[in-house]
């Protein structure tokens, strides 16, 4: 968010959990969160964003993840910021399992049967945590206990599709549809791995999937940039979720003329682009996740097609997110293919500059 917010040129203060090499180079000024375990918490969050406020005239704040499973500290920011996002009553309506299931029902949505007791039969069900997000909070539900503001739900076949929109509380403009795949970790069975646009699916399907996408967003009131997560299976679809704030696929949506994050902040004033935002013919993105242990983050001549960048000195333990790595090219599945080799490369860099670090 901070290099989209730069491209138009607005001057970004970012609290976050890692305070990367390249968000310091991109921001007027960073603030790091402690026990990123534990997720935003109110005293520390609220402390960071008067400190980076203080003697400057910030327009308000966009938040990423991270709120959806407390919407209280988004009506907290609101009572000493401005805004640019959903509310919080808003994102309480679309993360609350129950309510987003009615919801789906009364537009003629598909959605997976949910539960919010055991099931008979654990075997087709998954566990999933209200407000949960990267797929991190997603798990079998046989053998596993419920805990506080968890939930079931069926399980459903298909392909991840996700639809990337702008709205204004009563207009919605879907960008793009992407696909997105997981990076299995132990314990992390659908962790987020990456994503890749366009989706290749028929395009009947995909006009299909965008009208119930901008229809939810509309329903919901969503303000700004959205996404709408949907599993695709042959002809038909169910709808998953709603991420109700810029998320992971802004990465491959970056237009040609830098315009998206401004594009943000005037949705959820009430006006959509005039004229629609051009994007190169296919992106793909994916996490480079820590493949073992590093002691010391070693000093990296880090390639161009990589961000959010782990800082030197950093201790690492393996499943820990390294970087992100980008590519684009004329079509979905080139760009993937140059994604594949470029994660290659940024492994090998990795190891070797570990090894190195080691031994010295």
């Amino acid at each position: 968010m901070a290099a989209a917010a730069r491209r138009p040129g607005y001057r970004p203060l970012v609290v976050d959990f890692f305070d990367d090499l390249d968000t310091r180079r991109l921001a007027d000024a960073t603030a790091q969160m402690s026990h990123p375990e534990q997720g935003f918490v109110s005293d520390e969050l609220m402390t960071h964003l008067h400190d980076l406020a203080r003697g400057r005239a910030p327009i308000g704040v966009v938040y990423g993840s991270g709120f959806e499973d407390r919407p209280q500290l988004i009506a907290e920011m609101a009572e000493h910021f401005h805004i640019y996002g959903n509310s919080a009553a808003v994102v309480t309506r679309v993360k609350e399992p129950a309510r987003l299931a009615e919801l789906c029902k009364a537009l003629s949505i598909p959605h997976p049967e949910i539960a919010l007791s055991p099931p008979a039969d654990p075997e087709h069900w998954l566990i999933k945590h209200s407000g949960g997000g990267g797929g991190l909070h997603v798990g079998a539900a046989v053998g596993r206990q419920a805990a506080d503001g968890d939930y079931y739900q069926r399980k459903v076949d298909g392909e991840p599709v996700s639809v990337l929109l702008l709205a204004t509380g009563i207009r919605a403009h879907a960008l793009g549809l992407s696909t997105q795949w997981t990076a299995p970790d132990d314990g992390k069975p659908f962790r987020f791995g990456g994503a890749a646009r366009p989706a290749e699916i028929e395009a009947s399907l995909g006009t299909a999937i965008i009208a119930a996408a901008e229809r939810i967003a509309v329903e919901a009131q969503l303000v700004g940039l959205n996404s709408v997560d949907f599993l695709v299976n042959g002809a038909g679809f169910h709808l998953l979720e709603i991420n109700p704030r810029p998320g992971a696929t802004l990465d491959i949506f970056e237009d040609r003329d830098g315009q998206i994050f401004a594009a943000h902040c005037d949705a959820c004033t009430g006006a959509l682009p005039k004229n629609p935002l051009a994007f190169s013919p296919a992106a793909a993105s994916a996490i480079y996740y820590a493949p073992f242990e590093v002691a010391v983050m070693p000093h990296l001549d880090w390639p161009a097609w990589s961000h959010d960048q782990q800082k030197p000195g950093t201790r690492l333990h393996k499943g820990d997110p390294v970087c992100t790595v980008a590519a684009e090219a004329e079509t979905s599945a080139a760009a993937r293919a140059l994604l594949t080799e470029r994660l290659a490369s940024f492994h090998k860099l990795l190891t070797e500059s570990a090894s190195k670090e080691a031994a010295a």
